[in-house]
């Protein structure tokens, strides 16, 4: 059995089965040439992992890290097994990338709770721009499409109003991984939190007219690595 055939497998083991409706509409009909090259070159600001809000969120890229450091290449996805994997499943999205568009596509292979609530139903099986719809695409795909070009963790965070009106702060962390060379999938961890305390996180992305309003987005391409707490770097002196 091939590494992907065995990952796909581990996948439909531990999350439900759904329903999947598969709808391949060219990505670009859908946006327009000019308005999808406009949004996509908004700049993403250079941040190392402590930009990262969420503790959570954090540990996931902390297990990212320790891989990528060992060798400075995208580690592989059947070798990241984070501690507690099963508790954050329902705040994760494992896509696999289709290359035999362009530009590249991802399809959704798992979603979690947390997605399937915000968007109003599951997007297993689909393409995520065909997902998102042409409302969300144009806003949502250029982060997606800057991780896949950097191999990088990519950082978000926008503000979106919920059906009552409290502002959700939406933060989004995307990790890359590969097979070899190209980055083959991508494992999206999305976390809602609002100061408000409660809010309603269903089709809190489809519920009002209101699009996000992106608040930070961000590289991670600094300080690579994962240090333990306590841990003396190599080379430096510990005083008393």
């Amino acid at each position: 059995m091939s590494s992907g055939s065995r990952w796909k497998a581990a996948i439909k083991g531990i999350l439900p089965q759904a329903n999947i409706f598969i709808k391949n509409l060219p990505f670009r009909s859908i946006f327009g040439c000019l308005h999808y090259d406009r949004i996509a070159a908004l700049e993403f600001e250079s941040a190392n992992p402590t930009i990262i809000k969420s503790i959570k969120q954090r540990d996931l890229l902390n297990t990212w890290l320790r891989l990528y450091a060992r060798s400075r290449q995208i580690p592989s996805l059947e070798e990241y097994q984070p501690s507690r994997l099963s508790d954050e499943l329902p705040d994760l999205v494992y896509m696999t990338v289709d290359r035999t568009q362009q530009p590249p596509r991802l399809i959704i292979d798992s979603d979690g709770t947390r997605m399937s609530t915000a968007y109003g139903n599951t997007g297993r099986g689909r393409y995520l721009d065909d997902y998102l719809g042409a409302r969300l695409a144009p806003i949502v795909m250029p982060v997606y499409h800057e991780c896949l070009k950097r191999g990088l963790p990519v950082y978000t965070i926008s503000n979106i109003d919920d059906v009552y009106g409290r502002i959700v702060a939406y933060e989004r962390m995307l990790m890359p991984f590969s097979e070899a060379g190209d980055v083959t999938h991508v494992v999206a961890s999305l976390k809602t939190i609002s100061e408000d305390g409660g809010f309603e996180i269903r089709n809190l992305m489809r519920g009002n007219d209101t699009l996000p309003t992106a608040k930070l987005r961000a590289v991670i391409d600094r300080d690579l690595f994962h240090r333990a707490p306590g841990r003396i770097p190599s080379g430096q002196i510990e005083f008393s």
